[in-house]
């Protein structure tokens, strides 16, 4: 896993659009998005290893995911569009990766950047509830590995808008972060949502 500031640049965003600004894991620790490095080739198989930290952690349940053109059909530009539009959900999203690799962005409190993080085999990620953040593969065009979850999940995508802002979870999310001491976002931070928001769309069409 590495992260960097999104560059923001026009491009497909299975690029690595990479600023060349890193982002350190503590700063993602900050956000409370949470990482482990589960190796697939451990001695005695990535499943006993993922089985230990589930254990660990309360992941109760977990189930696999491919993403590619031929699993997901005639869906699949479709799929990867809903997956880029920026949303929160209000279930942690738990993602481990066995082949293939992606992008999760997730949005910097308080200042409203994109953090782009790359996700290879071996990699976990636990994006909390309430966080924005949007997923997208690389140019590899492949992801293959394992949703996780606690209870019931609730991945339903609830787009970024006025109303999400005062979604219960999005309020917990930055109550949370507002007793770590991270301070509300700046005017700065909406202009740069719009503005990916309007490139966005720029894109799709």
């Amino acid at each position: 896993m590495r992260a960097y500031y999104y560059d923001n640049l026009p491009g497909h965003p299975r690029l690595p659009h990479d600023s060349q600004r890193p982002v350190p894991l503590e700063t993602l620790t900050k956000l409370n998005v949470l990482y482990w490095h589960v190796p697939v080739d451990s001695p005695d198989g990535w499943r006993k290893s993922i089985d230990k930290l589930s254990a660990e952690n309360d992941f109760r349940q977990n189930d696999t995911i491919d993403v590619t053109r031929d699993g997901l059909g005639d869906e699949y530009d479709e799929i990867l569009r809903e997956f880029f539009d920026e949303h929160l959900h209000e279930d942690d999203e738990i993602r481990y990766v066995v082949e293939g690799a992606g992008y999760y962005d997730v949005r910097e409190h308080p200042t409203d950047e994109w953090i782009r993080v790359v996700l290879n085999p071996g990699d976990l990620i636990a994006i909390p509830k309430g966080v924005y953040h949007r997923f997208m593969l690389d140019e590899q065009d492949r992801i293959y590995g394992l949703r996780l979850w606690r209870d019931v999940p609730n991945w339903t995508p609830v787009p970024r808008s006025d109303a999400s802002d005062r979604n219960t979870h999005r309020i917990q999310y930055l109550e949370n972060l507002k007793k770590a001491g991270i301070s509300a976002p700046s005017p700065e931070g909406w202009i740069s949502w719009a503005g990916s928001a309007i490139s966005r769309a720029i894109f799709w069409q």
